[in-house]
């Protein structure tokens, strides 16, 4: 558990294999007013992490922002039973067996908002994703918007495929597949990057890589340079 900031945390959990290359993971954890605790992208639910979570506050919303983002919930809805669930479109088509209290759209009304925006990032057949602000502290949070390996994660093998995709640190950006399902919708996903860039953050925390402590706003200019934005 790593504090970032007043009322924000992440925590590492452990790798999970996707395309052949080790993800490692990483979830946000904001406490809200009245100790209500907002969970991004949960990662395995252990007892050690239950004893450090029960000392933040009470968990009251799970949040899934992707289809690829939901390995866990299950698991934490069982064991923390009053919270609420919210999750993507597609992420619940993907897990009929997730109960999601509500869906994310792009006109969302979420009860988090006065603390925490968000915006659903839409174009892509792919994949769409809901990225998040949180105010006070000025932090992006995303998972697979932009991905910024540490180069000692890998194998030499595994880091040439990597790199080839474009997300090894420090030039992390979106996996390449996910780039190129924006061919006819860029537009729409420079529309979403200037929404995002207008928030100013501090500091970006990714599910996967280095976190981005240090000129934010150059670091999201250079790793959605594909968007061609000045």
């Amino acid at each position: 558990m790593t504090e970032i900031g007043e009322n924000i945390w992440i925590f590492e959990g452990p790798a999970v294999p996707f395309f052949t290359l080790p993800y490692t993971t990483r979830m946000t954890i904001i406490r809200l007013p009245g100790d209500e605790l907002w969970v991004h992208s949960p990662i395995a639910l252990t007892t050690e992490l239950i004893h450090q979570i029960d000392t933040l506050g009470r968990v009251k919303y799970l949040i899934s922002p992707n289809h690829l983002h939901h390995l866990f919930i299950k698991d934490w809805q069982n064991h923390y039973q009053d919270t609420l669930s919210f999750g993507t479109r597609e992420v619940q088509v993907k897990r009929p067996d997730i109960i999601f209290e509500s869906i994310f759209t792009p006109f969302f009304n979420a009860p988090w908002s006065e603390h925490i925006d968000q915006l659903l990032f839409t174009g892509s057949p792919a994949m769409e994703e809901c990225v998040f602000f949180h105010k006070p502290s000025a932090t992006l949070i995303v998972t697979d918007l932009i991905e910024n390996f540490a180069p000692e994660s890998f194998t030499p093998v595994k880091r040439f495929v990597a790199a080839a995709a474009g997300i090894l640190a420090p030039n992390g950006k979106m996996p390449l597949d996910w780039r190129l399902s924006f061919m006819f919708s860029k537009k729409k996903a420079q529309q979403h990057l200037q929404n995002i860039l207008h928030w100013h953050p501090k500091t970006i925390v990714m599910a996967h890589g280095q976190v981005i402590n240090s000129e934010a706003v150059q670091f999201l200019k250079r790793s959605f340079n594909w968007l061609d934005i000045d």
